[in-house]
């Protein structure tokens, strides 16, 4: 059964997860540093995300178990992949409104820090993407959406990197608010295919895009 071995990965990519978010907002908080509080934040939405994909495969396998579930347990995966992709597309537009503030009042931005905050981030993510990595054969789209949701985590790091790293070095600040309008959208991408993909495996609607003839 691999059920069980992606069951046990999202738990750790969980456990992960919040534990850098704990930490991140701890010291957020007593550095008064915006830029961890933020990243803090942000893992947060990730932490629930992830952890509905974790909480769906324990339902799956306690499902499967019982006799008075005569549902498609499949379709548990589904749903949960559907409403990550929904947290993942909020997510987005959350970091592309912040951005957009970003860009009418900058703010001033502890530099050396906030670029500490996005490689421990990174560093993390890089993590969660290596024990959330699956065969795209087997995947589901449950597994899809955690792993959507450490990649863009990945990404908003990363681009808090260069951006910032850009923004120190060439005194440019707006160049960190470029990477993230860019990150978002490019997450905003990814959460509508998600979305897409297993909404229509909810809606039983056939694999192959070239039916669209379907007869009433």
């Amino acid at each position: 059964m691999h059920e069980h071995k992606h069951e046990r990965k999202t738990f750790w990519v969980v456990l992960l997860t919040a534990v850098t978010m704990a930490v991140e907002i701890f010291f957020g908080l007593t550095t008064k540093s915006m830029a961890l509080l933020a990243d803090g934040i942000h893992m947060g939405s990730h932490v629930l995300a992830i952890g509905l994909s974790w909480l769906a495969y324990v339902f799956v396998r306690k499902v499967s178990k019982s006799k008075s579930f005569t549902g498609n347990s499949d379709k548990i995966l589904s749903l949960s992949g559907y409403s990550s992709g929904l947290m993942l597309l909020i997510f987005a537009v959350v970091i592309m409104v912040e951005a957009i503030e970003r860009l009418y009042n900058p703010q001033e931005i502890v530099y050396k820090e906030a670029i500490l905050v996005a490689i421990i981030g990174l560093v993390v993510n890089i993590a969660s993407v290596f024990l959330l990595h699956h065969d795209h054969e087997h995947s589901d789209h449950n597994i899809r959406a955690a792993y959507m949701h450490v990649i863009a985590d990945a990404l908003t790091s990363l681009s808090a990197i260069i951006g910032l790293t850009a923004a120190m070095l060439w005194d440019i600040p707006f160049i960190d608010t470029i990477a993230a309008l860019i990150s978002s959208v490019v997450i905003i991408k990814w959460s509508v295919g998600l979305l897409k993909d297993s909404g229509a495996s909810l809606l039983d609607m056939e694999k192959s895009e070239h039916s669209h003839n379907h007869h009433h």
